[in-house]
């Protein structure tokens, strides 16, 4: 349940368009959801500010659906990050198929903002309109190194999104080719907050918060040749910076980057 919809809840028990009972019977479920193989966090929107987010890696279709329709009960919109493209149209079937026996997977069409759909850049699911940005909150700038590092900048881009946020999106922009970023200073210069992906040396977060007054979040990713290391290399480039400004996340978790620039960003405003 998220704030705007349980502060409606007690408005119109308030007013008497809602029952002292009924609203007990919407309630109940908080804080989680007990599902057998999982406790859908269902007070997470309260208590952070965030939607709780289901991690696709490890989990099999008819779990992710079933998270999916849980939290979304009474309209919130949900995602599920790390879900492979078979696992993603086996889980959009399912969802399709119930979406017609009258549980909380309401029937949708396909080309509607409300209807489950998979984006298979970032392999992320989502269920529910985006909500709208918000226009008194200075948007997020996400930068990209190179093409191969767009999956994990993209989910970031999103993570950000869902949370409300106007995002830019930087892509492409490396040290190998450095004319690229400085053609982009105007569309960095009006962002506040910039969440920079790279792979290989990881040098990009480094040269961006040396030439911006931003705040930094760096994401390393698993995009390298052999002494990369699996993002190891990057990640210790990033965390050794000599720009001031540069904070860290883990290898590939655009997620945790996406949620952290939303986080910083609920009280900026234009």
């Amino acid at each position: 349940m998220d704030p705007a919809r349980l502060k409606q809840l007690l408005v119109d028990v308030s007013d008497g368009r809602i029952a002292v009972d009924d609203a007990v019977r919407e309630l109940r479920d908080l804080p989680f959801r007990d599902l057998g193989f999982a406790r859908a966090d269902t007070h997470r929107h309260l208590r952070t500010g965030f939607p709780e987010v289901v991690l696709g890696q490890g989990k099999t279709a008819e779990q992710i659906a079933r998270l999916l329709v849980e939290l979304g009960r009474g309209g919130s919109t949900v995602m599920a990050t790390r879900v492979s493209p078979d696992v993603g149209a086996r889980v959009l079937e399912i969802l399709s198929e119930a979406s017609g026996d009258g549980d909380a997977a309401s029937a949708l069409s396909a080309d509607s903002p409300s209807a489950p759909r998979y984006l298979p850049v970032p392999r992320i699911l989502l269920r529910g309109p985006m909500p709208p940005p918000d226009a008194t909150r200075k948007p997020i700038a996400v930068l990209s190194a190179g093409t191969s590092d767009i999956p994990v900048a993209e989910e970031a881009a999103v993570t950000a999104e869902l949370a409300g946020n106007r995002v830019s999106r930087i892509f492409d922009v490396g040290v190998a080719g450095i004319h690229r970023l400085l053609s982009q200073r105007e569309a960095v210069e009006e962002a506040d907050i910039l969440v920079v992906v790279a792979g290989m040396e990881g040098a990009l977060p480094s040269v961006v918060a040396g030439l911006f007054a931003k705040a930094v979040i760096a994401v390393p990713t698993s995009v390298g040749y052999g002494a990369n290391l699996g993002g190891v290399a990057a990640l210790l480039s990033m965390l050794n910076s000599c720009a001031g400004g540069v904070a860290v996340v883990n290898i590939d978790n655009g997620f945790g980057a996406g949620h952290m620039a939303a986080l910083l960003n609920r009280k900026r405003t234009t």
